[in-house]
């Protein structure tokens, strides 16, 4: 009988020693930890013939159209108008050559989620490796760029699923395994990283996030964190490994936990809400929305869900 009962409370020693362990090995040490720990040489030769080929459309395109006026002239004038017209075909010409590039190796090897060993010769360390490499080139020309709607379309090109509703202010963004929702804002110098180095291994997991999430600025988020609809991580904050944030909380710290709930998640769209300032108070008005006879039962349905 007592080793019955030493059996079982070894067991659970061992069980709780491992998920300890299991804790410790998925800890984010921001210090340690890059989304690449040292560049690779055999990668960076890939960026002459992607900035060869961007450059030489773009001067085609300059010679073609400026022989077409031919007036010296008017083409000294305009000047600036062809310098801001070539940044934007040389951004595109880079999205496309390297899109082309990593489709041919996306077909040599897959990319996947998982844990992976982070050494020379592990066949999806190094590709992961390469495809990130390639990403970095395109993106860095479009983050410094004026308009600010060319950057959901670079990630929308690359394959991440996001609408030009999301703003990623100045933030670094992992460009594989993350779903964005509608109206989701990433504060700048904030991090998502939906893969990284964390000691001998490359953890990659898909993340998610939700309608109307807010990452606050210089956040860190961690591989597998899923946003629910209307979640906030303050500034200065980071997420665990496979976090989940409950929908409609604030959350803040390192590790981000619940703050408070968010009092502003409550989206009605059947109603607004009025201030007078005379009498210095606000009160909610119903509101009439133009929705076809035939989908009306849908927007009832939806509110039917929220409300159980």
């Amino acid at each position: 009988m007592n080793d019955k009962v030493q059996t079982k409370e070894d067991e659970a020693f061992l069980s709780d020693a491992e998920d300890e362990k299991k804790e410790k090995d998925y800890a984010i040490n921001f210090v340690t930890s890059s989304a690449i720990n040292r560049i690779s040489l055999k990668f960076l030769l890939l960026y002459i013939p992607i900035l060869w080929f961007s450059g030489y459309m773009a001067l085609a395109i300059f010679f073609d159209i400026s022989r077409l006026i031919n007036n010296w002239l008017i083409t000294a004038l305009l000047i600036p108008v062809w310098l801001f017209g070539l940044y934007f075909i040389l951004v595109f010409g880079l999205a496309i050559f390297t899109r082309a590039i990593l489709v041919i190796i996306n077909m040599i090897h897959k990319p996947k989620e998982g844990i992976f060993k982070a050494k020379e010769g592990c066949r999806d360390f190094e590709f992961w490796r390469l495809r990130t490499e390639l990403k970095k080139l395109a993106l860095w020309f479009m983050n410094k760029g004026p308009l600010p709607w060319i950057v959901p379309w670079g990630f929308r090109w690359f394959g991440v699923c996001i609408d030009f509703s999301s703003h990623l202010q100045d933030a670094w963004v992992d460009v594989d395994f993350i779903d964005f929702g509608r109206k989701v804002t990433v504060g700048q110098g904030a991090v998502v990283m939906s893969s990284m180095i964390v000691g001998q291994y490359l953890i990659i997991k898909r993340i998610i996030i939700d309608d109307y999430a807010v990452i606050g600025g210089v956040s860190n988020i961690s591989p597998g964190t899923i946003f629910k609809r209307d979640t906030v991580v303050g500034a200065f904050s980071s997420t665990n490994f496979d976090q989940i944030l409950d929908e409609g909380w604030i959350y803040f710290g390192i590790p981000a936990i619940k703050l408070k709930p968010n009092k502003y998640a409550e989206e009605r769209r059947d109603k607004i809400i009025r201030r007078d300032v005379e009498r210095q108070i606000k009160y909610e008005e119903p509101h009439k929305i133009n929705i076809d006879e035939d989908k009306k039962n849908l927007v009832n349905n939806n509110h039917k869900k929220e409300k159980l």
